[in-house]
Protein backbone atom coordinates (compact mmCIF):
# COMPACT_ATOMS: atom_id res chain seq x y z
CA UNK A 1 0.00 0.00 0.00
CA UNK A 2 1.01 2.95 -0.53
CA UNK A 3 1.64 5.90 2.55
CA UNK A 4 2.83 8.69 3.11
CA UNK A 5 6.24 8.92 6.10
CA UNK A 6 6.66 10.61 9.21
CA UNK A 7 9.93 13.24 8.00
CA UNK A 8 12.46 11.85 10.80
CA UNK A 9 11.04 8.32 11.71
CA UNK A 10 10.19 5.40 9.34
CA UNK A 11 6.33 5.51 10.33
CA UNK A 12 5.15 1.89 11.98
CA UNK A 13 1.73 1.20 11.25
CA UNK A 14 -0.46 -0.23 13.99
CA UNK A 15 -3.44 1.86 14.99
CA UNK A 16 -4.29 5.52 15.54
CA UNK A 17 -4.55 9.09 14.63
CA UNK A 18 -2.50 11.89 13.44
CA UNK A 19 -3.82 15.82 13.06
CA UNK A 20 -3.74 16.48 9.61
CA UNK A 21 -1.93 19.53 8.36
CA UNK A 22 -3.38 21.62 5.06
CA UNK A 23 -2.71 23.95 2.49
CA UNK A 24 -4.34 26.23 0.03
CA UNK A 25 -5.21 24.25 -2.31
CA UNK A 26 -8.43 23.69 -4.57
CA UNK A 27 -10.19 20.85 -2.80
CA UNK A 28 -11.84 18.55 -5.37
CA UNK A 29 -15.26 18.00 -2.80
CA UNK A 30 -15.88 14.25 -3.64
CA UNK A 31 -14.27 11.44 -2.37
CA UNK A 32 -13.73 8.99 -5.59
CA UNK A 33 -13.51 5.51 -4.88
CA UNK A 34 -11.70 3.60 -7.19
CA UNK A 35 -11.36 -0.15 -7.82
CA UNK A 36 -8.16 -1.64 -9.04
CA UNK A 37 -8.64 -2.75 -12.62
CA UNK A 38 -9.84 -6.25 -13.60
CA UNK A 39 -7.12 -8.43 -13.78
CA UNK A 40 -4.32 -8.55 -16.39
CA UNK A 41 -1.70 -11.15 -17.68
CA UNK A 42 1.95 -9.76 -17.03
CA UNK A 43 3.88 -8.75 -19.61
CA UNK A 44 7.13 -10.70 -20.72
CA UNK A 45 9.15 -10.78 -17.33
CA UNK A 46 11.73 -8.44 -16.92
CA UNK A 47 14.35 -7.40 -13.82
CA UNK A 48 15.32 -4.57 -12.09
CA UNK A 49 18.78 -4.47 -13.81
CA UNK A 50 17.34 -4.43 -17.18
CA UNK A 51 14.53 -1.57 -16.49
CA UNK A 52 17.72 0.60 -15.45
CA UNK A 53 19.62 -0.15 -18.14
CA UNK A 54 17.23 0.90 -21.07
CA UNK A 55 17.27 4.04 -22.74
CA UNK A 56 13.76 5.46 -22.74
CA UNK A 57 11.41 5.94 -20.24
CA UNK A 58 9.97 3.06 -18.05
CA UNK A 59 6.24 2.76 -18.18
CA UNK A 60 3.04 0.80 -17.06
CA UNK A 61 3.89 -2.38 -19.21
CA UNK A 62 7.71 -2.56 -17.53
CA UNK A 63 6.90 -2.86 -14.03
CA UNK A 64 3.80 -5.25 -14.99
CA UNK A 65 6.90 -7.54 -15.65
CA UNK A 66 9.03 -7.66 -12.73
CA UNK A 67 8.29 -11.02 -10.61
CA UNK A 68 10.48 -9.71 -7.45
CA UNK A 69 10.27 -6.84 -5.43
CA UNK A 70 12.82 -4.21 -6.33
CA UNK A 71 15.96 -3.40 -4.44
CA UNK A 72 16.05 0.05 -5.18
CA UNK A 73 13.73 3.23 -6.78
CA UNK A 74 13.56 2.71 -10.31
CA UNK A 75 13.17 6.89 -10.44
CA UNK A 76 14.50 9.78 -8.99
CA UNK A 77 12.53 12.10 -6.41
CA UNK A 78 13.43 15.00 -9.56
CA UNK A 79 10.99 12.94 -11.76
CA UNK A 80 8.46 14.04 -9.74
CA UNK A 81 7.70 16.96 -11.61
CA UNK A 82 4.26 17.47 -10.80
CA UNK A 83 5.14 18.03 -7.23
CA UNK A 84 2.34 15.32 -6.07
CA UNK A 85 2.58 15.21 -2.39
CA UNK A 86 0.29 12.41 -0.37
CA UNK A 87 -0.93 14.60 2.95
CA UNK A 88 -3.17 12.04 4.49
CA UNK A 89 -3.46 8.79 4.71
CA UNK A 90 -6.20 5.69 6.37
CA UNK A 91 -6.84 2.12 6.10
CA UNK A 92 -10.08 0.88 6.71
CA UNK A 93 -11.62 -2.49 7.06
CA UNK A 94 -14.34 -2.47 4.43
CA UNK A 95 -16.81 -4.79 6.12
CA UNK A 96 -16.87 -3.48 9.65
CA UNK A 97 -15.87 0.20 9.40
CA UNK A 98 -12.83 0.21 11.70
CA UNK A 99 -10.14 2.32 11.04
CA UNK A 100 -6.91 0.44 11.17
CA UNK A 101 -4.47 2.66 10.17
CA UNK A 102 -4.57 6.50 10.12
CA UNK A 103 -1.66 9.43 9.94
CA UNK A 104 -1.27 12.82 8.24
CA UNK A 105 1.89 14.68 6.82
CA UNK A 106 3.38 16.97 9.13
CA UNK A 107 4.62 20.72 7.65
CA UNK A 108 7.89 20.50 6.34
CA UNK A 109 10.81 22.37 8.60
CA UNK A 110 14.14 23.80 6.98
CA UNK A 111 15.92 20.43 8.77
CA UNK A 112 13.51 18.11 6.88
CA UNK A 113 14.87 19.61 3.48
CA UNK A 114 18.31 18.64 4.34
CA UNK A 115 17.10 15.40 5.27
CA UNK A 116 15.50 14.63 2.32
CA UNK A 117 18.54 15.79 0.61
CA UNK A 118 20.71 13.54 1.91
CA UNK A 119 18.38 10.16 1.99
CA UNK A 120 17.27 9.53 -1.17
CA UNK A 121 14.63 7.05 0.53
CA UNK A 122 12.73 9.99 2.58
CA UNK A 123 9.11 10.58 1.83
CA UNK A 124 9.55 7.31 -0.38
CA UNK A 125 9.49 4.33 2.17
CA UNK A 126 7.17 3.58 4.97
CA UNK A 127 6.41 0.24 7.37
CA UNK A 128 4.14 -1.05 8.85
CA UNK A 129 3.31 -3.70 11.23
CA UNK A 130 -0.59 -5.14 11.70
CA UNK A 131 -1.12 -8.28 13.86
CA UNK A 132 -2.26 -11.26 11.85
CA UNK A 133 -5.85 -10.38 11.77
CA UNK A 134 -4.77 -8.37 9.03
CA UNK A 135 -3.74 -10.91 6.44
CA UNK A 136 -7.71 -12.59 6.97
CA UNK A 137 -9.49 -9.44 5.99
CA UNK A 138 -11.49 -9.84 2.80
CA UNK A 139 -11.90 -5.83 1.65
CA UNK A 140 -9.73 -2.67 2.75
CA UNK A 141 -10.24 0.87 1.69
CA UNK A 142 -6.91 2.54 1.75
CA UNK A 143 -8.18 6.92 1.75
CA UNK A 144 -5.58 8.90 0.44
CA UNK A 145 -5.14 12.66 -0.02
CA UNK A 146 -2.22 14.23 -2.13
CA UNK A 147 -1.99 18.14 -3.75
CA UNK A 148 -0.72 18.70 -7.38
CA UNK A 149 1.27 21.73 -8.14
CA UNK A 150 1.10 24.01 -11.14
CA UNK A 151 0.75 21.42 -13.97
CA UNK A 152 -2.21 19.55 -14.17
CA UNK A 153 -2.31 15.40 -14.47
CA UNK A 154 -3.69 13.46 -17.61
CA UNK A 155 -3.78 9.59 -17.05
CA UNK A 156 -2.45 9.70 -13.54
CA UNK A 157 -2.46 5.92 -12.97
CA UNK A 158 -0.55 3.74 -9.70
CA UNK A 159 0.54 -0.31 -10.50
CA UNK A 160 1.02 -1.74 -6.94
CA UNK A 161 2.93 -5.12 -6.58
CA UNK A 162 2.69 -6.89 -3.26
CA UNK A 163 5.10 -9.74 -2.98
CA UNK A 164 6.04 -12.43 0.33
CA UNK A 165 10.12 -12.99 -0.23
CA UNK A 166 10.25 -13.89 -4.12
CA UNK A 167 6.26 -14.93 -4.81
CA UNK A 168 3.96 -12.28 -5.88
CA UNK A 169 0.86 -12.01 -4.21
CA UNK A 170 -1.47 -9.52 -5.84
CA UNK A 171 -0.86 -6.54 -8.54
CA UNK A 172 -3.08 -3.59 -8.01
CA UNK A 173 -3.86 -1.57 -10.55
CA UNK A 174 -5.68 2.01 -10.30
CA UNK A 175 -6.96 4.92 -12.06
CA UNK A 176 -7.21 8.19 -10.41
CA UNK A 177 -8.06 9.69 -14.03
CA UNK A 178 -7.19 14.06 -14.63
CA UNK A 179 -6.89 16.16 -12.01
CA UNK A 180 -6.67 19.53 -12.28
CA UNK A 181 -3.40 22.27 -11.10
CA UNK A 182 -2.81 23.10 -7.72
CA UNK A 183 -5.67 20.91 -6.08
CA UNK A 184 -6.58 18.83 -3.18
CA UNK A 185 -7.71 15.18 -4.21
CA UNK A 186 -8.90 12.56 -2.29
CA UNK A 187 -9.81 8.83 -3.37
CA UNK A 188 -10.16 5.19 -1.23
CA UNK A 189 -8.38 2.72 -3.15
CA UNK A 190 -10.40 -0.71 -2.83
CA UNK A 191 -8.15 -3.66 -2.16
CA UNK A 192 -9.69 -6.72 -3.04
CA UNK A 193 -7.41 -9.17 -0.79
CA UNK A 194 -6.33 -13.01 -1.77
CA UNK A 195 -7.53 -15.71 0.09
CA UNK A 196 -3.99 -16.97 1.40
CA UNK A 197 -3.30 -20.43 3.14
CA UNK A 198 -2.69 -21.10 6.60
CA UNK A 199 0.64 -22.44 5.65
CA UNK A 200 1.03 -18.76 3.86
CA UNK A 201 -0.33 -16.69 6.70
CA UNK A 202 2.25 -18.68 8.92
CA UNK A 203 5.03 -18.04 7.31
CA UNK A 204 4.38 -14.12 6.58
CA UNK A 205 3.79 -14.46 10.47
CA UNK A 206 6.70 -15.78 11.12
CA UNK A 207 8.92 -13.45 8.91
CA UNK A 208 8.36 -9.86 9.64
CA UNK A 209 9.13 -7.33 7.09
CA UNK A 210 9.77 -10.47 4.10
CA UNK A 211 6.35 -9.06 2.97
CA UNK A 212 7.02 -5.99 0.46
CA UNK A 213 5.58 -4.03 -2.08
CA UNK A 214 6.24 -1.35 -4.76
CA UNK A 215 3.56 1.15 -5.55
CA UNK A 216 4.69 2.89 -9.21
CA UNK A 217 2.71 6.23 -10.55
CA UNK A 218 2.54 7.19 -13.95
CA UNK A 219 1.71 10.52 -15.82
CA UNK A 220 0.67 9.85 -19.26
CA UNK A 221 2.36 6.27 -18.91
CA UNK A 222 5.61 8.12 -17.70
CA UNK A 223 6.66 6.93 -14.20
CA UNK A 224 6.85 9.72 -12.03
CA UNK A 225 7.77 8.27 -8.65
CA UNK A 226 7.84 5.34 -6.59
CA UNK A 227 7.03 4.38 -3.41
CA UNK A 228 8.27 1.34 -1.11
CA UNK A 229 7.19 -0.41 1.81
CA UNK A 230 7.47 -3.48 3.96
CA UNK A 231 5.10 -5.25 6.07
CA UNK A 232 5.05 -7.47 9.44
CA UNK A 233 2.01 -9.34 10.83
CA UNK A 234 3.42 -10.19 14.16
CA UNK A 235 1.59 -7.01 15.89
CA UNK A 236 0.47 -7.75 19.52
CA UNK A 237 2.41 -11.34 19.73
Amino acid sequence: MSGIKSQNDTAVAETGHSAATSRERKPTGVLKRLRSRRSQVDTRPVTEDELREQDRNITSEDVLGLRVATRDYLCKPEDNIYHIDFTRFKIRDLDTGTVLFEIAKPPLTAGDEEDREADSSAGRFVRYQFTPAFLKLKTVGATVEFTVGPRALNSFRMIERHYFRDHLLKSFDFDFGFCIPNSRNTCEHIYEFPQLSESMIRQMVDHPYETRSDSFYFVDNRLVMHNKADYAYNGGQ
